[in-house]
């Protein structure tokens, strides 16, 4: 996919699969490329989501601030045999200034995308607070080697601010992406399929939208005619909850048909074959990839996520496969 003449590849990352500034923040990623579980190559890095101030969340960080203290998160709750995964993060990070002066994004060579989000309560405060990260960052850019987009993450279920009604969002988004525009880089909003492609569309419209990324994860118990919660419960409550964490976000299998179906749903809107799609989220194989380029082509890259962690061998074919059938839509125009 091509935005504003930059190459961003037809496979990116979803955010934070390979953390704030590589794989190697994750103990078991180590571990997996080591092992030849885990190839990456060929998908295009999205940092990930970071605020404009330390945020404690739910994942204890080691002495650098930015890796998991845990080898194994007690805010995710994986499930391998069905492919999905509860996470319950709750966007934890040091903050925007103290990543943006490690120098370690300014150093890359290739394409990349970094993602911000405003948690704020009031929606007044949270373009306040984007704005100031916009400053912060406008101040960096001309150390960056390669080029850089901002995914702007209006749809993490676990942060403090919360969008509920679709039009207040869609405000929202129109006015974050003029206060982002400033930045003069390729500015892309970040979805969850709770959000109707007719919003979607009508964020999509706004001069500074180069493209939208669709779906991050689902809030608990949402969908309930079209998700399976029930084996995610016990005693009413998700495993996160029972730990003491947030109900969190569902990643895995059952996103995936709600991508798909948000996608041909947005495609058959009068406007909505002009908008660029960055579309994923339960891609555990080289079909679900194929689908998203051939079978019904909405996407104009796809997004990799969970099964990085869920079915880590499947990873390379994944990318290999939406490359080729990227070209062969010709959708890397």
């Amino acid at each position: 996919m091509r935005l504003r003449g930059i190459d961003f590849g037809p496979v990116w990352g979803a955010s934070g699969v390979q953390g704030f500034f590589s794989g190697d923040e994750y103990f078991s990623h180590r571990w997996l490329r080591r092992l030849r579980l885990l190839d990456m190559k060929g998908m295009t890095f999205v940092a990930k989501t970071m605020t404009l101030y330390e945020q404690k969340g739910n994942m204890p960080r080691g002495k650098d601030l930015v890796s998991p203290r845990e080898i194994l998160p007690r805010c995710i709750a994986p499930s391998l045999w069905r492919a999905e995964a509860l996470n319950a993060v709750g966007l934890s990070g040091p903050g925007a200034p103290f990543l943006l002066e490690r120098g370690v994004w300014q150093k890359r060579k290739e394409p990349f995308f970094l993602s911000f989000m405003s948690i704020r309560q009031e929606r007044d405060e949270r373009l306040a607070e984007l704005n100031s990260f916009v400053d912060v960052l406008a101040s960096h850019l001309p150390a960056f080697q390669a080029p850089a987009g901002l995914q702007i993450n209006f749809s993490c279920p676990n942060a403090p601010a919360h969008h509920g009604d679709q039009m207040e969002l869609v405000t929202e988004v129109r006015q974050s992406l003029q206060i982002a525009g400033r930045l003069g880089i390729p500015l892309v909003p970040k979805l969850n399929v709770l959000v109707e492609p007719a919003a979607g569309l009508e964020m999509a419209q706004h001069p500074e939208c180069d493209a939208l990324c669709v779906s991050n994860t689902i809030p608990f118990g949402a969908l309930a005619d079209k998700i399976d919660w029930a084996p995610w419960l016990k005693a009413g409550k998700s495993p996160l909850e029972r730990r003491g964490f947030g109900p969190g976000g569902l990643s895995g299998t059952q996103v995936y048909p709600l991508a798909f179906q948000w996608g041909c749903t947005f495609r058959s809107l009068p406007g909505g074959d002009e908008v660029r799609l960055n579309l994923g989220g339960g891609i555990n194989g080289v079909r679900e990839a194929v689908n998203l380029f051939a079978l019904a082509p909405q996407a104009d890259s796809i997004m990799v996520g969970s099964v990085a962690f869920l079915r880590s061998w499947r990873v390379r074919g994944i990318i290999r496969a939406a490359h080729a059938a990227a070209r062969e839509q010709g959708r890397n125009k």
